[in-house]
């Protein structure tokens, strides 16, 4: 049985996957090289923590591909002294990467049993800025406001909810539209924070898993 080199797949998956995505934030690749992403995938698929693959989890869900883990976090532009919601825990492992990055992280996740193994994940790892909150976004109430909102599924229509959670100034990441045309984006939130009165910038086109709930409703066809 071959024995797996994890530091160097780990190198390997930021210089010749995440780099030349344009993904060139020092934090970013600094977080991306450090921090084991095989700590956060089942057994079954530790082989492909470093591939170019996206991940199957529990319930459907998915592991964002790295690139698209390296270009959310940059796009995101966090600070250490940002407060940051995450959407969707799913393996915890961009919940680690954020709590590498910010003051504190609050992850909200639909399902019990990805949330316990993902808090596991995060002690394991002793990223002890990150809470992982069993709860589903879309019927969700916070009276917090945020700097950063990371949204790990799509959407097909962003909520108007989750914008009145950021922090005048703040930003939102979020993958939206109908598959397989979808486009990931950064929402701006001003003083109000409303989908028509906020910057929406188109960041990339790509398609990820919808988030449980915010699928479009089924298109009839005559």
């Amino acid at each position: 049985m071959t024995t797996i080199d994890y530091a160097k797949a780990r190198e390997l998956m930021v210089e010749q996957q995440v780099r030349p995505w344009d993904v060139l934030d020092p934090r970013v690749l600094d977080v991306l090289a450090e921090l084991p992403r095989e700590a956060f995938v089942a057994d079954a698929h530790k082989n492909l923590a470093y591939a170019d693959l996206a991940l199957p989890l529990a319930h459907g869900e998915f592991m964002m591909k790295p690139v698209m883990e390296g270009r959310t976090l940059q796009s995101l532009a966090v600070d250490p002294t940002d407060d940051v919601l995450e959407i969707g825990t799913g393996s915890g492992y961009l919940t680690a990467c954020l709590g590498r990055l910010a003051r504190e992280v609050v992850s909200l996740e639909i399902h019990p049993d990805l949330a316990a193994t993902a808090r596991q994940r995060l002690a394991a790892q002793t990223i002890l800025n990150a809470q992982v909150v069993d709860a589903d976004a879309l019927n969700y109430s916070t009276d917090r406001r945020f700097n950063a909102i990371c949204v790990t599924g799509a959407v097909s229509q962003i909520p108007a909810q989750w914008l009145q959670w950021l922090q005048p100034g703040g930003r939102l990441f979020v993958v939206r539209g109908r598959s397989p045309a979808m486009e990931a984006v950064l929402v701006g939130g001003g003083e109000r924070n409303e989908v028509n009165a906020s910057r929406i910038q188109s960041l990339f086109e790509t398609d990820l898993a919808y988030l449980q709930g915010a699928a479009p409703a089924p298109a009839f066809e005559f």
